[in-house]
């Protein structure tokens, strides 16, 4: 008989699926689906796992169908989901930014803030923190569900909508002006809280968020390497930045040391110049899958 998986997982099918197998990649498991496979296998015979909806991925965690599982901070709210924020993991489809949700409406509206929405019909995924947003602010407004392609409902079907955006491109290149930003939101791991409260099951979720985190962590950082005079190595550790105290190794020639550090991906480009007229000779540049801190 095959073991019974210790967890099941939700996983977000749509535009998150190809990131997400990417991230585990880095994080060390393998997943791989079929196009029209909503049944990943994983080599991992503790896990299982479905791709579903990140919408609804909150709601199956909550109801016991997976111990935990990856969605939006936004459906979370939006389902009211009482589960456990494991973790934050903040990544899209095309970037590691936070997104958000915005009022938009077109650019000759009239409607400058949200109190001029008072009367109008807005349309939106997230009707349950649309709604709530507007109470908070005091204004009565009708909200409507939209299926999605929301950003091309406006002005002829609605007077304003609430969408989702991660750089405004698409708002401005629909003609369209943003009025406020209803809340940001990022893929966080959740879990079942019966599932929290197993030891067993509690540790490998532990386990699976520090190597997703120690994955992300890495998409920003590189390895360096390089080798410098001794001599010139208290002045070349003053500038160089280091996540943590770098690494000094002897050589065969005592006259020079080998560094070996890691350093945040945006800064090399300006960094290795600086090393190498300060002599740094044997200077090597390495991708990095995991960072633990």
């Amino acid at each position: 008989m095959e073991n019974t998986p210790l967890l099941m997982l939700g996983l977000p099918k749509g535009s998150l699926q190809d990131s997400t197998i990417k991230l585990f990649g880095k994080a060390g498991f393998n997943i791989s689906v079929s196009s029209r496979s909503y049944r990943p296998s994983i080599d991992d015979e503790e896990l299982d796992g479905r791709f579903v909806r990140a919408q609804e991925v909150s709601r199956y965690v909550e109801h016991g169908y997976f111990d935990c599982g990856l969605t939006g901070q936004d459906w979370v709210k939006e389902n009211d989901s009482d589960v456990v924020e494991v973790c934050s993991l903040v990544y899209s489809r095309a970037s590691n930014k936070r997104s958000k949700w915005i009022i938009a409406v077109p650019a000759a509206s009239p409607v400058q803030s949200v109190k001029d929405l008072e009367g109008k019909r807005i349309a939106t995924e997230v009707v349950n923190i649309t709604r709530q947003y507007l109470k908070d602010n005091g204004v009565n407004a009708e909200v409507e569900f939209s299926w999605g392609a929301t950003e091309v409902k406006v002005p002829d079907l609605v007077d304003a909508i609430v969408d989702l955006t991660e750089t405004g491109n698409s708002i401005r290149a629909n003609n369209l002006r943003i009025v406020d930003t209803l809340l940001y939101t990022n893929t966080v791991l959740v879990a079942n809280k019966a599932a929290w409260e197993n030891p067993e099951k509690r540790k490998k979720i532990e386990s699976i968020a520090m190597l997703l985190q120690a994955a992300l962590e890495a998409n920003s950082k590189v390895g360096l390497k390089l080798n410098i005079e001794r001599a010139k190595l208290d002045s070349v550790l003053a500038d160089l930045p280091a996540l943590r105290n770098p690494t000094i190794n002897r050589l065969t020639d005592e006259a020079w040391v080998a560094i070996d550090t890691i350093i945040d991906e945006k800064v090399v480009r300006e960094i290795i110049p600086e090393l190498k007229k300060r002599g740094a000779e044997g200077i090597i540049e390495y991708p990095l899958n995991k960072v633990v801190f």
